[in-house]
């Protein structure tokens, strides 16, 4: 896994050129992969892309009825899963709610996810170290495991240091 940002943004980072970059990362992996970025793919990523914390689908949908006619569930479910299976969007199984990543992967990674308590962000890091042993014990029961999320909760370096 390549990292294109810092795990977690800085306070009062550029928020449009960091958005700008991963729009334009999305582009690159669809354009490597012979996949069509279409327009509500596109739309569904910026909404995403909108804050550095995770949205359920109902809240894609509300942000994205502020730009335009409001989607149907179904369109931007199925978005979604086109940004998952392409490694541009994950699933933050604990809140229900997607995220935009701007990692270099894709879906079959392994990463942890670390979500912070107080500001509601959600960093990402590799883990397949972790997933790996994890595996091994579940395979160790007679367990065939078939999904790994790791999903660490806490506290930001941000919020920790703020006064």
């Amino acid at each position: 896994m390549t990292a294109t940002r810092p795990t977690f943004p800085v306070p009062g980072h550029d928020h449009d050129r960091c958005a700008a970059e991963a729009i334009s990362h999305a582009e690159q992996i669809c354009a490597r992969r012979a996949q069509k970025f279409t327009p509500i793919r596109r739309q569904v990523l910026q909404a995403l892309l909108s804050s550095h914390r995770p949205l359920g689908a109902y809240e894609v949908i509300e942000e994205l009825a502020k730009s335009m006619p409001r989607p149907a569930p179904i369109t931007v479910y199925r978005a979604l899963d086109f940004l998952i299976g392409n490694g541009l969007v994950h699933r933050i199984e604990s809140r229900n709610a997607f995220l935009a990543c701007g990692h270099d992967h894709d879906e079959s990674a392994m990463v942890a996810f670390l979500i912070c308590e107080q500001c509601g962000s959600v960093g990402e890091i590799p883990a397949s170290r972790v997933a790996q042993s994890l595996s091994d014990a579940a395979r160790t029961t007679g367990f065939t495991p078939k999904l790994s999320v790791v999903e660490i909760t806490g506290t930001c370096a941000h919020c920790q240091n703020a006064p």
